[in-house]
């Protein structure tokens, strides 16, 4: 271990959280994690990281604090309180929030933590569990130009594009916006799948050709073999797309932007999810196309 490299505390060891952890480990990282689950912490200690009993446990003597929960109530949840970062980091430390949560919770975050002498950058990723393990994600920051340029060398362990978008919450708004465009994509593409099989065509050469042409996306390109496998093991689930529908939606709302089919495939989500389906990966709203065109599914 580079004794010069920060000390990162890293909250939150999920699908993302337990890839994007060990990818700073391997990039010569001294990292401290916790979790709820014991058996995700025995997985970074096995990855060469250490377990902590609790978040004070974790962030007492680190630089940097990263966080990767689910949506706002976790974050406000392990930020405030006695036993959270707030209260237990030392002055100076600087915590990412990687967690996709309201542009508003982000700056609240950034200004309550000013006062215990903690920095904080809003970075929420793209890219998947997928990115993650291959370290090739998306990461919009908001915050302070120092505190980014403080921040790129570990974010570059993570990622490939990395990009301060502006201030606190800038970060989760542009997130939003990703969410939005991943969402009517994904949408298009299961109405483009349920209306070829109709059709009797090849379904995995239609995709090919598709593929290389303007309808080609990332998504249609990371979400091809859930549409021909009918496999929706979660990368990203339904229920939290559903979170982030909510947030963007309220966002442009408070802004006063209009999202036509944004809403409507909000709504598709919410639906999906009212089904039962909000486990599965969101390329599951072909399971929604599927039932809206008398499959039984």
């Amino acid at each position: 271990m580079s004794n010069n490299l920060p000390k990162v505390a890293w909250i939150g060891l999920g699908i993302m959280g337990s890839p994007m952890s060990e990818n700073l480990i391997k990039a010569g990282y001294s990292v401290t994690g916790y979790t709820l689950e014991q058996d995700k912490i025995d997985r970074l200690v096995a990855a060469g990281g250490a377990g902590a009993s609790s978040i004070a446990d974790a962030v007492g003597d680190a630089d940097v604090v990263i966080t990767m929960v689910p949506a706002s109530p976790q974050v406000e949840a392990i930020a405030y309180g006695p036993d959270g970062i707030l209260e237990n980091a030392k002055r100076g430390a600087l915590l990412v929030d990687m967690s996709s949560i309201t542009p508003q919770t982000s700056v609240d975050l950034a200004k309550n933590a000013a006062e215990k002498g903690i920095q904080v950058l809003d970075a929420p990723v793209s890219g998947g569990e997928a990115g993650a393990i291959e370290a090739v994600l998306s990461i919009m920051v908001g915050g302070e130009q120092a505190d980014f340029d403080a921040a790129k060398p570990l974010l570059e362990a993570l990622g490939k594009t990395i990009v301060l978008c502006g201030p606190h919450g800038s970060g989760q708004t542009v997130k939003a916006a990703n969410q939005l465009i991943v969402a009517v994509n994904i949408q298009a593409c299961a109405e483009a799948v349920v209306f070829l099989e109709k059709s009797g065509v090849d379904l995995a050469a239609a995709l090919d050709v598709l593929g290389g042409g303007l309808a080609g996306s990332t998504v249609l390109t990371r979400k091809k073999d859930n549409f021909l496998k009918r496999d929706f093991a979660p990368g990203f689930r339904i229920d939290l797309h559903h979170k982030d529908m909510g947030i963007v939606t309220d966002a442009a709302r408070n802004v006063g932007a209009a999202l036509p089919v944004g809403g409507v495939v909000a709504q598709l989500v919410a639906s999906l999810r009212a089904q039962g389906d909000g486990g599965l990966d969101h390329s599951a709203l072909l399971r929604s196309v599927e039932r809206l065109s008398g499959s039984q599914v």
